[in-house]
């Protein structure tokens, strides 16, 4: 880490506690993690499928959900820093397809009110206890399940303060403007408004000032000749001119970081074990920062 954000966001691993005893349900055989809510609404087949879940095995999926460690966000939360965004009280951070809540509690033990936007209504089961959400350290955590910005409830929730917007392997090309025809239909994210009425709706919520940034975590680019997998293209949905037209001021647009995160995926011991990545050919990162212009409403 370079900054003192990343830093201690780093560091902040140690205000994590273990979640409050909950009991969650996995399929033996797909190995998917059910609430008690959503188990009940299976199919009586499917049912005969599930096993309890709790102590370590549930607080890890508490944490990780299917998207791993909180701490793939560190390089995300480190360019934030030397971009100018400071570990301090009273700073409010959205982000968009959080997936879990690990950073958001980690951002919060420093100082920030973070909201976590999804569109699964499993992560707004998972995460529905009393001490999952308000107050943490001397931040805050909430969680909004709906569109952005479609969902009225998500632009209310964000509200036109925030000093961070981020996306981390959501807002990806391949996901929301595939160029090419993916594999499976339902691959493809519908953000459900304009390019143009999406980032209007970011740079209302932004205060003057306040980042916007789009990190994206990939598998190499699928070669041409192979079924497309949307999430191979991290590259922005978003032009450079549709950001400068929309009140941003473009910092970095489609920048590679592979090197980076091939490193922290070595310290992370990404390429370990049975689902172990190929750090050195099969990994790509690319990401944009913008940042609305001040002086802008």
């Amino acid at each position: 880490m370079t900054s003192e954000l990343g830093n201690r966001f780093l560091a902040a691993t140690a205000s994590l506690k273990a979640p409050a005893p909950r009991v969650l349900y996995k399929n033996i055989h797909t190995h998917r993690f059910f609430t008690s809510a959503a188990a009940a609404r299976l199919p009586e087949a499917e049912r005969q499928s599930l096993v309890e879940v709790t102590g370590p095995e549930m607080a890890e999926f508490y944490y990780f959900t299917y998207h791993g460690s909180p701490l793939a966000y560190a390089r995300a939360i480190d360019l934030l820093g030397t971009a100018g965004v400071k570990p301090s009280k009273g700073q409010s951070l959205a982000d968009f397809g959080f997936g879990n809540i690990g950073q958001l509690r980690l951002l919060a033990s420093l100082g920030f009110d973070t909201i976590g936007i999804d569109v699964a209504p499993f992560l707004g089961e998972l995460y529905s206890y009393p001490d999952d959400q308000g107050s943490f350290g001397p931040g805050r955590v909430k969680i909004v399940i709906g569109k952005f910005p479609a969902d009225t409830k998500t632009v209310e929730a964000l509200g036109s303060k925030l000093d961070v917007f981020l996306s981390k392997n959501t807002l990806k090309r391949g996901y929301i403007h595939p160029y090419r025809t993916p594999a499976k239909p339902e691959w493809v994210i519908h953000l459900g408004v304009t390019d143009e009425a999406f980032l209007k709706a970011i740079h209302e919520a932004l205060k003057p000032g306040g980042k916007f940034l789009v990190y994206n975590i990939c598998p190499a680019l699928t070669p041409p000749g192979k079924p497309f997998v949307p999430w191979s293209d991290g590259r922005s949905p978003f032009s450079r001119e549709q950001f400068t037209k929309a009140g941003f001021s473009v910092i970095a647009f489609d920048q590679d970081d592979t090197d980076f995160v091939r490193r922290m995926g070595r310290l992370l011991s990404w390429d370990q074990g049975p689902d172990a990545m190929d750090l050195d050919s099969d990994l790509s990162v690319i990401y944009t920062l913008v940042e609305k212009n001040t002086g802008t409403r």
